[in-house]
């Protein structure tokens, strides 16, 4: 190893400060910089399935409401199918009124966040495994150095997430429930809600993708 190499040094992290708002939302942070922006409705009123709405709070291990936070998600149309040349699922086509991708900011006062879209179909993955109805989470905020990854599962769909090969893969019971969305209706409209916890006893659970 020469002297210069044995020199370098590893460059310290950097967790996601408010700058992130201003290069990933600018419009929620008040900078109209992009002539399209990207947001949280990920559905046309020609766009195929049930409306819904998610929405949530991300929490922090002391139980206060993190008020910076950054979600993108991703998720199959109502049919199961992704609109990604990778989904080679046959018989299943691809929705073209759908997006299938969606980022959100927390509201700054109430924490708060929400996504317009449908409620996604099953998808068939690896090993030929019928994966039960799901969206997939990206979470970044202060604090957090790397960005979390998660699945938000649909409380009403007990059966199929019973089977559902990665669900099974968490062993408690109790730990399995913090995936699960919770079903009401307010002001005919289908919202689930989805609180993610950062740490704690019902810290939510996170997956190494």
């Amino acid at each position: 190893m020469s002297l210069q190499q044995d020199m370098l040094r590893e460059t310290a992290s950097q967790t996601a400060g408010p700058y992130v708002h201003i290069g990933l939302a600018p419009q929620q942070a008040g900078f109209e910089i992009f002539e399209n922006n990207f947001g949280n409705v990920l559905a046309t009123p020609q766009t195929k399935g049930e409306r819904i709405q998610i929405e949530g709070r991300v929490i922090d291990g002391s139980g206060s409401v993190v008020r910076d936070v950054l979600i993108e998600i991703w998720q199959a149309n109502a049919e199961g199918k992704y609109a990604h040349p990778a989904d080679r699922q046959a018989g299943k086509s691809v929705d073209p009124a759908f997006r299938g991708w969606g980022r959100a900011c927390s509201d700054f006062e109430t924490g708060l966040y929400r996504f317009e879209t449908v409620k996604p179909g099953a998808v068939v993955g690896r090993h030929a495994q019928t994966m039960a109805p799901h969206i997939n989470f990206w979470i970044v905020a202060r604090g957090i150095n790397i960005g979390l990854n998660t699945r938000m599962y649909f409380s009403d769909e007990a059966e199929a997430n019973a089977v559902d090969p990665v669900i099974n893969l968490i062993e408690w019971e109790v730990r399995r429930k913090t995936l699960l969305a919770q079903r009401e209706q307010r002001d005919g409209q289908t919202v689930y809600r989805f609180d993610i916890r950062l740490q704690g006893e019902d810290e939510t659970v996170f997956f190494d993708i």
